[in-house]
Formats: C-alpha cells, sequence, structure tokens
C-alpha cells in the first residue's frame, strides 16, 4: 500500500461526495458498476475455509498457501478499511453461438473469457488510472489495485459492495446482466461510505447444477474444482481423470456451462470493450488446425491472451482428449483424426497418454 495521507481530514458529507465522485470516474474508464465495502469477510472465510478442508482446490496450491491473508484484507495489506470493487463486462458475442458451438465436435471451445485480451492487463491498468486520479484530488492515500492476481476473495467482496450475488455456480450474477464479466479491486485507507450487500435471486433454480458436464458443482455455492473442466484444462498440470476425459466434450479452455445456461444471463448484454472481442482464430477453431500448431505457433497465436499461461504442454493434452471425444462422435471424421494423432511428435508423456486414449476412442 502506498503512502498514506490523513484520512481524519475527511468528514462525512465529503466522505459520501468522494465515493459518489469515484464511482462516475469508473464509469468513464469502462468499468459497468461500482460498489464499495468494508473488510469484514467472517462469513466467507468459514466457508472457504471449509472448502480448502475438503481439498476441493486440488492442485491450487496457492489458495491455501498465504494463510488468513486472502480473507482479512487488513492484513493482505495494513491499513486497509475500505474496498473499491469494480464490474467490467466482457461477453463478445451471441450466447446461442456458444451453445451452438459445444454442439460442433470437430471445433474447440474456449471459454468465452479468454477469446480477447487478457483481462489482467485491462481491468488492473484501467484501476491503476482510477486510484491515480483519485490520488490528484485529494493527495497521497493508501492504496493497492487487484484483479484475480493476489490472495483476494474477490467474489465475496463483490457480493458486500452490492455489485451482485453470489450464485449457486459460484460466479456473481445481477439480475439484470447476468454473470459475464470481471471483477477487480481498490484496496484503500480511505473510511468511505460502504454500498448494501446484494440480495441472492437463485431461488429454487438448480439449472447451473443439472447442466454442469461433470457435476462439479457438488452443493449449492460449492464447486469441487477436481471435476470443474476450467480447473482440469487451465490450473491442473497433470493428467486429466479418464473417467472425466469422455465428459469434457469439445472443452479445451475453460468451460461456460453454468453460466451459458444459467437462466439470469438472457439478459446479459454484448461487450462494448474492444478489448474483449473474440479473435476470429479463437472464436470457433477446428481442433486439427490447433492441434498442428508447434509451440512456437502456440505462444504467438495466444499472446496477450489469457490462454497462453496454460502453455504448450496443457493445450496439446486438452485438444487431444477434444480429439478422443469427436472419434466417438463423428465417425465421418475419423481419418484425418487419427492420421493427425498418429503422426503428432511430442517429448511429453503426459500428451502421448491423452493421445494413446484418444485413438481408443475409435469408433
Amino acid at each position: 500500500m502506498k503512502a498514506q495521507n490523513n484520512t481524519d481530514n475527511f468528514n462525512p458529507e465529503e466522505l459520501h461526495e468522494l465515493a459518489q465522485t469515484i464511482k462516475l470516474w469508473a464509469k468513464e474508464l469502462g468499468f459497468q458498476a461500482t460498489g464499495i465495502t468494508d473488510t469484514d469477510l467472517t462469513i466467507a472465510e468459514q466457508r472457504f475455509n471449509h472448502w480448502l478442508e475438503q481439498q476441493m482446490h486440488g492442485e491450487m496450491a496457492y489458495m491455501s498457501r498465504h494463510g488468513s491473508k486472502r480473507t482479512r484484507p487488513a492484513e493482505l495489506e495494513q491499513g486497509t478499511l475500505s474496498i473499491i470493487c469494480v464490474r467490467m463486462d466482457y461477453f463478445p458475442e451471441d450466447p446461442e453461438h456458444a451453445i451452438d458451438l459445444l454442439e460442433q465436435t470437430e471445433k474447440g471451445y474456449i471459454a468465452r473469457y479468454s477469446l480477447g485480451r487478457d483481462y489482467h492487463k485491462v481491468v488492473k491498468k484501467r484501476l491503476q488510472k482510477l486510484a491515480s486520479r483519485l490520488e490528484q484530488k485529494i493527495g497521497p492515500f493508501g492504496y493497492r489495485v487487484f484483479t484475480d492476481s493476489a490472495p483476494v476473495l474477490e467474489k465475496p467482496l463483490a457480493e458486500k459492495a452490492g455489485l451482485g450475488w453470489i450464485g449457486k455456480h459460484s460466479n456473481v450474477l445481477q439480475e439484470k446482466t447476468g454473470s459475464w464479466f470481471f471483477l477487480g479491486e481498490i484496496f484503500t485507507n480511505l473510511p468511505l461510505p460502504i454500498d448494501t450487500p446484494a440480495v441472492n435471486h437463485c431461488g429454487n433454480c438448480t439449472k447451473c447444477m443439472d447442466t454442469c458436464p461433470t457435476q462439479a458443482i457438488v452443493e449449492p455455492y460449492i464447486v469441487d474444482s477436481r471435476l470443474c473442466i476450467s480447473y482440469l484444462t487451465i490450473e491442473s498440470r497433470s493428467a486429466i481423470p479418464e473417467p472425466l476425459r469422455p465428459l469434457m466434450g469439445n472443452r479445451i479452455y475453460g468451460c461456460d456451462d453454468c453460466q451459458l445456461f444459467c437462466p439470469w444471463n438472457r439478459f446479459s448484454q454484448q461487450t462494448a470493450e474492444s478489448n474483449y472481442f473474440a479473435r476470429g482464430d479463437l472464436a470457433s477453431p477446428h481442433l486439427l488446425d490447433l492441434f498442428a500448431w508447434s509451440e512456437e505457433q502456440f505462444l504467438k497465436s495466444t499472446e496477450g491472451t489469457a490462454i497462453r499461461r496454460i502453455g504448450h504442454e496443457s493445450w496439446l493434452r486438452n485438444i487431444a482428449v477434444a480429439l478422443g471425444n469427436c472419434l466417438a462422435e463423428k465417425p465421418e471424421n475419423q481419418a484425418d483424426i487419427i492420421q493427425a494423432l498418429k503422426n503428432k511428435q511430442t517429448a511429453s508423456a503426459m500428451v502421448q497418454e491423452h493421445i494413446d486414449w484418444a485413438l481408443k476412442q475409435v469408433q
């Protein structure tokens, strides 16, 4: 957290006006909503610790690495009094197109959030502009900006700040816009007035749970990462458990099913943020084209996107599974797929394991 200022200089009326100004500036910077909350995450901490105790974070050791800093913002950044939370919409297309793509087994499905520029860079840069503008107005103050980049419980903070409620799929939902948005935060030492937390509107709906391909939403609001396709294709660097491979379909990077079929997302709007527009070669790519990429081609084609961080090995692993599933579903494509799988040169025993599995799916 940067230099401190004397926060006692602000009276309640001035702090209220400052909060309204922050929200206005955030909108000008491309954030669709802004809310402010305090640092108390007592309830979220209990749920998070129980999730860890159940080992549902899988290989994501970083989820437990920082102790209570993730659930106690003032421990992560000493002096934090209030947290500015923002939302930036990202959905790049008509949801029906994404749903249709799931049925085109010869093509690869990539989570819609990653089709454009890496959101970490976009959101964090805008947040820094917001903080810098605030600093120009009031002088030096203590702050730090985040967007999925440190041990921060973003979703509970967003819910407390009134940006939306956490749905049964564990994503944040807003009744007028759905769930297709990124979150970001500015931890500050300013005693800003806090907003009213969002109210949950999921009711008795279990659509997200029912449509999850691997049944990873084991209870309402609880996702077992070890079953989640997003975890399997992005976070995990190990072999994908064999029983889960047929359930992955053509999902080669992440999974959107719990959002695509959520009734609240019928209200979602396509983003106006050009950074998140889909790259033409990633929106509905052919699996064989992607499988043919060398590591150099992979790095070049995914430059500036969130996809790049999984590396070429995981990329090939994921596509091999999708090709195996295509073999099982589309006999007419077997010759080309079989040849590509057999001809693939790889030094990775893990990738080869998934290629061998794919070849066994021949009908």
